[in-house]
């Protein structure tokens, strides 16, 4: 047996030792830091039919969706203003266990009603369109407002076992509307989105088209300059903001001349400035869905400009935009996709995506809820990614 001086053992240990923890710490950092998409899966969908009625509300007008990993569950927020039942939120099951997606896994198992001083919210009052979930049994909700009744919109903290209001975050001027239609969000067109980091840190929201004082509305052929609005949850106060730009989008046929398009939700996928981004369109006779991934590591933050349209457009660097899937490539006939949220995990370890529609309440229209698989790149990928590594 070899015998070696205690020092020099202990030397032995610290080259070998040091280094493993140094490469750990770098490896956890690193693979913490950022989410990866390198490929997706469509597994399947689920419909439920306009008209369906569950604990004596009409079941619909599905804007946004969050998911509980802790219970298993998944919240989705009513767009309906009061106008059937009060305003308020579902609570779903989506059992992904198969590895797919079909109507059988979709099950509503719950309904609460958001409540202001223990009231329900007046009719017309609302327009409830984003849901994120807190770690604190809470849920943040965005409503659009109504600029013809120059109601504000607003993000409110909600307890989530009882629907009491627990916060209301403010919202910056430039983001209201006045009586003059001068400023402020358009009609129908604003906090579609709702989204917090992993890490509770971060909130955000963005407008689903451009203020009125930061350019046009989304027209046929033409997009429009959305601002995503961060908030720090530490303080409740918002921060920063920044530019997104939708993409054109041209019918080839539509006949009714009804054209509507936005950006109806963001989903926060990691701390590191990455997002998910659904921009949904009508087009007539049909809906275009398209998702991108989005980084707000390069934009610039517009939080004083007041107007886009008053400063020189090469001084402002938007969100970077890469799409990774043009939905009208699935064997599906697409509905009003208005929301997303990573779900649960399935049974090969990656994480699902589930995207849900906004009947309108309308019977020629169905609640659509798409499930996902989502391929991420290892930690390990990454990592020898970053070193360069040959064939990485």
């Amino acid at each position: 047996m070899l015998h070696l001086p205690k020092l020099r053992k202990l030397s032995l240990i610290l080259i070998f030792t040091i280094p493993l923890i140094l490469i750990s710490l770098l490896f956890n950092n690193f693979a913490s830091a950022s989410f990866v998409i390198t490929g997706m899966e469509f597994i399947g969908q689920a419909t439920l039919p306009t008209g369906l009625t569950f604990q004596k509300t009409e079941f619909g007008g599905l804007s946004g969706i969050t998911y509980d990993a802790k219970n298993n569950l998944y919240y989705a927020i009513s767009d309906d203003r009061g106008q059937k039942v009060p305003p308020r939120f579902y609570t779903l099951t989506i059992d992904l266990s198969q590895g797919k997606l079909t109507n059988n896994d979709v099950v509503p198992v719950g309904v609460t009603n958001l409540l202001d001083n223990n009231q329900p919210f007046l009719p017309n009052t609302t327009d409830t369109e984003g849901i994120a979930l807190t770690n604190q049994d809470t849920i943040f909700v965005s409503s659009e407002g109504d600029v013809d009744r120059l109601i504000n919109p607003f993000i409110k903290e909600f307890a989530l076992a009882s629907g009491q209001t627990i916060n209301t975050l403010s919202i910056p001027d430039k983001f209201l509307p006045d009586s003059q239609k001068q400023k402020g969000i358009r009609n129908n067109l604003a906090f579609e989105s709702l989204t917090i980091t992993p890490d509770q840190k971060l909130l955000f929201t963005a407008t689903e088209n451009a203020l009125i004082q930061d350019g046009t509305a989304t027209q046929s052929g033409v997009g429009t300059s959305c601002r995503i609005l961060q908030y720090n949850l530490l303080t409740k106060q918002p921060e920063q903001e920044f530019l997104y730009q939708t993409q054109p989008v041209t019918p080839l046929f539509n006949p009714t001349g009804k054209f509507a398009s936005g950006l109806p939700d963001l989903l926060a996928i990691d701390n590191a400035g990455n997002f998910l981004s659904i921009e949904r369109s009508f087009t007539g006779l049909g809906f275009t869905v398209l998702l991108f991934q989005v980084s707000l590591n390069n934009a610039t933050d517009i939080h004083n400009i007041d107007s886009i349209t008053k400063v020189d457009p090469d001084k402002i660097q938007p969100a970077a935009k890469k799409l990774l899937l043009d939905l009208r490539t699935l064997d599906v006939s697409l509905d009003n996709i208005e929301g997303l949220t990573l779900g649960a995990k399935l049974p090969d370890g990656q994480p699902s995506l589930i995207l849900i529609s906004d009947n309108n309440f309308n019977r020629l229209q169905q609640t659509q809820i798409l499930a996902f698989k989502l391929k991420i790149e290892s930690p390990l990928t990454k990592l020898l990614r970053r070193f360069r590594i040959p064939n990485f």
